[in-house]
């Protein structure tokens, strides 16, 4: 297969997200409905014989490096047994076959690279069914939401990538034929070649909750400016990323070019293959989701690669006043639930005036907004099926840990429940634990608490609630912040907070748009200007780190 007929093929759906990302519109080749009638009626039931036969045997990635030994490291939080097993590789057999693999990769070009990113991304959607099982049963994500966040937006992050790849490799190189006038005779003639050369091997670090939404933007931006990629997928959550290496190998071979390009690092938790690729000097490009510990490692002492690392944060709402205190507490609510609190996006400090609120049911004191929040969380998790379809499962221990410690950091205010799953007997679910503290509890909510726990902090007023926020990312980080205001002036003060912290801020939200959900091509995840990243989900830093111009001149 020539990848000029692939780059052709895709041709309208590369320029129309080079058109979104520039416009930051909403648009998208990537339907999100787990629908029959927008898959087809074989979709689901393909998807889920697909994933099934991945279970208890070892995971198809033909022709790649490895030992005979297999990893098998992969528990659902659902209670579902997996089993599967991947080929176990080390660091300089992964390498070597990387770098074996570049030379050609690099000589495609930028349009036939562009062409087989695409054609991956549409042979992944087509897949979509498939990926949504491997993402349910490795992240605790429900179904609905593994589909849509491990499937079709993963896809638009991975695209969104693809074009600010090509755009800056096209836009700013080729060949040119430079003249110059001169006073007396012929103009200086040369003919010019600028040529997007990657950096080199990328070394992709995956995490548990969002193995593949996390993943792609990296992934694509790499492979689509020419860089080979190593992806290593946390041991809990390897299959979504072998899946999506198996895809990118066969259309790589498809191509004529080395399958090598794109490798799985599957490993033990103790093996610490991350940790030793990231220092070796061919490993040119990190990219990293996960702790603050690994990731300020990882800048401190991967000092030959360029480092994207999304850490952790610690995310704040600032409660002044509302016009919609029931569309307000039920988008806290959700925003709470959604997915057990396991997003880094979800927030967790809810700065309110000890004093009260105003709002369009009348003042109401801050003891009235925790009992409605409380509320408010009850009504959306009352009913069992319901509830299991919002938080889905608990990804790790560590959450269950900091869960059960949740009441002694404060008064509780509402007490995370135990949730039976109508569909997983074994299934780990539970509900948000909400806890009252002081503003001089720095030491409790100035920290993450990773998973379903928040923090109501009842301030002296609003300006102490933004000096907060602002002090809590100053020194923590955050990926989100969001107020709620009826003064302009108030908004126009935490706009100016957030822009002092770095943050991207959302204001009022009420209806179905929730701080922790943003849109490819529209929304940037992140900002890359605090602690918690050093990068922005997907903005034009993040693509031209992974590579440099050379130029060759000659006269004309």
């Amino acid at each position: 297969m020539d990848p000029s007929e692939l780059y052709e093929r895709h041709r309208k759906t590369l320029e129309e997200a080079v058109g979104a990302i520039r416009g930051r519109y909403f648009w998208s080749p990537y339907p999100e409905s787990p629908s029959p009638k927008v898959y087809g009626e074989e979709a689901a039931p393909a998807g889920k014989a697909a994933f099934e036969a991945y279970l208890g045997r070892d995971f198809p990635l033909e022709g790649h490096p490895g030992t005979g030994d297999r990893v098998v490291t992969e528990r659902s939080p659902y209670g579902l047994a997996l089993g599967t097993g991947y080929p176990r590789a080390g660091a300089d057999a992964l390498i070597a076959a990387s770098q074996k693999a570049a030379g050609p990769l690099r000589d495609a070009g930028p349009d036939a690279r562009a062409g087989i990113c695409l054609e991956i991304l549409d042979r992944i959607n087509k897949r979509s069914f498939e990926m949504a099982h491997a993402v349910q049963h490795t992240s605790g994500q429900a179904f609905v939401m593994a589909f849509q966040a491990g499937g079709p937006h993963a896809q638009e992050r991975g695209l969104e990538a693809v074009a600010y790849g090509h755009d800056m490799t096209t836009g700013y190189g080729g060949t040119v034929r430079w003249e110059k006038p001169q006073r007396k005779g012929d103009p200086l003639v040369m003919e010019k070649r600028f040529t997007a050369v990657p950096r080199g091997v990328s070394l992709l670090i995956g995490c548990n909750t969002f193995p593949t939404w996390n993943a792609y933007p990296a992934l694509f931006a790499s492979l689509a400016t020419g860089n080979t990629v190593i992806a290593k997928p946390h041991p809990r959550a390897v299959m979504p990323l072998a899946i999506t290496v198996a895809v990118a190998r066969d259309v790589l071979a498809e191509c004529g070019l080395d399958p090598d390009a794109v490798l799985l690092a599957a490993e033990r938790p103790e093996d610490r293959i991350a940790a030793d690729l990231a220092l070796r000097p061919e490993v040119r490009i990190i990219d990293f989701t996960g702790s603050s510990e690994f990731g300020d490692w990882l800048e401190a002492n991967a000092r030959q690669a360029a480092v994207f690392t999304e850490k952790a944060g610690v995310n704040g709402v600032v409660v002044d006043s509302t016009d919609s205190y029931k569309g307000m507490l039920g988008n806290l609510a959700f925003s709470l639930s959604l997915y057990s609190g396991q997003m880094c996006t979800t927030p967790q400090n809810i700065f309110l005036p000890a004093g009260g609120i105003d709002t369009d049911e009348g003042h109401k004191s801050a003891d009235d907004v925790a009992e409605d929040l409380s509320g408010a969380l009850g009504r959306l998790l009352g009913d069992p099926a319901k509830a299991a379809g919002v938080l889905g499962a608990i990804a790790n221990d560590g959450v269950l840990e900091r869960l059960s410690a949740a009441e002694g950091l404060g008064e509780p205010v509402r007490r995370s429940e135990e949730v039976a799953h109508p569909d997983f007997a074994d299934a780990t679910v539970r509900t948000p634990a909400v806890v009252r503290v002081g503003p001089d509890r720095d030491d409790v909510y100035g920290r993450e608490h990773f998973g379903p726990i928040s923090f109501l902090v009842p301030t002296s007023g609003t300006e102490e609630s933004l000096r907060l926020l602002r002090e809590s990312v100053g020194r923590r980080g955050a990926l989100t912040a969001s107020v709620y205001s009826t003064s302009e002036e108030v908004l126009t003060e935490a706009e100016k907070a957030a822009l002092d912290a770095g943050v991207n801020l959302s204001e009022n939200l009420t209806g179905q748009v929730f701080v922790n959900q943003s849109a490819a091509f529209s929304d940037y995840h992140g900002s890359g200007a605090n602690r918690a990243a050093t990068t922005s989900l997907t903005d034009p830093a993040f693509v031209a780190g992974r590579f440099n111009f050379v130029q060759s001149r000659r006269h004309g």
